[in-house]
């Protein structure tokens, strides 16, 4: 089950990106947010039709999303262990505990 979803999960990669390289660029994407020659009402205004590879897009990103879930669920029940339950139980990782004695210089 695990190597089924995990094929599926490469197929809806490779299609996603190509289905994202495909598409037509709008020309004014970010950088009419940045001061560029762009219509203000083109970024915040006027809903345009989704057109079909927008659609599959998005369709095949929630494909992604939902293989991705499943793929890590399916490993944690592999395992019967979380990455969380290998993690140190430290209270401050930042700051470690003291082993020792500071040591004292002599003096000369």
């Amino acid at each position: 089950m695990y190597s089924i979803i995990l094929i599926i999960h490469v197929i809806i990669a490779i299609a996603m990106i190509g289905m994202i390289l495909i598409q037509k660029t709008d020309g004014d994407g970010m950088g009419g947010l940045a001061g560029g020659n762009s219509n203000v009402g083109s970024i915040f205004g006027g809903r345009a039709k989704a057109s079909f590879m927008t659609r599959t897009t998005a369709i095949l990103a929630a494909s992604f999303f939902v293989t991705s879930l499943s793929l890590a669920y399916l490993a944690s029940a592999r395992n019967g262990k979380s990455i969380l339950d290998s993690a140190p139980a430290a209270a401050n990782p930042a700051v470690p505990a003291p082993t020792s004695a500071p040591v004292v210089p002599k003096a000369k």
